[in-house]
């Protein structure tokens, strides 16, 4: 076990989860995802456990990502590339093992979600947000893509909203989470501390038969309508550039337009990473029609082919580490990538 997470069983059926690397902003380790793994499959087979509560310590983050400035050794370490290899395949593996799981798993997203903390929420069965929320797959800002299964999920959501936040990686309010299927109830964060106590105290093994409705039922004393979805009223303005087929005619569109939205989504794509945009775009057009697994077989395989690749180490570069936000990317434009290279990385070695 890593101190970074805590692992807890109580007497009434609820085996408790509890990120702890506070300072991260509990972003995911090696060690974190292989502990956190074994205690699932541990619980899975346990009788004790009805169901798993997952939680973080602090107010700021429920889970940030994955810890993407230690992968940043992989450009020049051949060892430290084969670790990063290996992370994001434990972690894919982990995050699909999730979405199995044969117990309610109540994952509390407040506080920042983004990443890594997107792919272990996903496929819990009861997935909580607060006004507090800050959701975001925003791995196009450092010239990667949106991984743990999210292109998937993403290309499902209503219209092209998913689209949208997967390549402007955005960060979307609670509201927005449960609008796009990503999390199922809204409740305060000021109730979040009795609704954990109550979950906790909560007789859970009297039940002969526990199934997510018994978890939903108890949940309803807390739960509140979210507020509107901020996301939802730029549904008619996503759908009408987003729904092109092409990264340059999305980008075309958005130019052409001389609204305050398109114009200023314009500007920010166009300073993201070019081979980023095409393969994401292209990921998520394939995954509309792939299954969640599949979906994490094509991510372990862009995975390593962004390893491989310069872009990804400028973007971590210039985002994380010297934080200058100006990276020297490969290409200047869209139009620059030739589609045989996007192709590629869809291809193993």
């Amino acid at each position: 076990m890593t101190e970074h997470i805590v692992f807890s069983k109580t007497e009434n059926g609820v085996g408790i989860v509890t990120l702890s690397r506070e300072k991260a902003l509990h972003s995911l380790t090696f060690e974190m995802v292989a502990s956190l793994f074994e205690q699932l499959k541990q619980w899975d087979q346990d009788e004790a456990v009805k169901l798993v509560l997952l939680e973080s310590t602090g107010e700021k983050a429920f889970c940030a990502g994955g810890d993407i400035k230690a992968l940043y050794q992989a450009k020049e370490d051949k060892k430290a590339f084969d670790q990063a290899n290996e992370f994001f395949k434990l972690e894919y593996e982990l995050d699909l093992f999730i979405s199995t799981y044969t117990k309610p798993i109540v994952v509390l997203m407040d506080g920042i979600v983004m990443g890594g903390g997107v792919g272990l929420s996903y496929g819990a069965s009861h997935r909580i947000v607060t006004e507090r929320t800050k959701w975001a797959m925003p791995e196009v800002n450092i010239s990667f893509f949106p991984d743990v299964g999210a292109c998937y999920f993403l290309s499902q959501t209503p219209d092209y909203t998913g689209r949208y936040a997967a390549l402007t990686g955005s960060i979307l309010t609670g509201s927005d989470a449960i609008s796009i299927g990503c999390a199922d109830y809204y409740i305060d964060s000021e109730a979040l501390t009795a609704c954990k106590q109550e979950m906790i105290n909560h007789q859970w093994l009297d039940y002969e038969e526990m199934s997510q409705q018994t978890v939903h039922l108890f949940l309803q004393s807390f739960i509140k309508e979210p507020p509107q979805s901020k996301l939802m009223t730029l549904n008619d303005k996503i759908l009408k550039h987003f729904s092109y087929k092409t990264i340059e005619d999305i980008l075309n569109s958005l130019r052409e337009d001389a609204s305050e939205f398109a114009q200023a989504t314009y500007k920010h794509l166009h300073a993201k990473s070019p081979i980023s945009l095409k393969v994401t775009l292209a990921h998520l057009k394939q995954s509309k029609s792939s299954s969640l697994e599949e979906t994490y077989e094509t991510d372990k395989t862009l995975a390593k082919h962004f390893l491989q690749c310069n872009d990804f180490y400028e973007g971590v570069y210039s985002v994380l580490i010297d934080k200058s936000h100006v990276p020297n990317y490969k290409y200047r434009t869209v139009d620059e990538v030739p589609d045989e290279l996007a192709l590629s990385f869809f291809r193993e070695h």
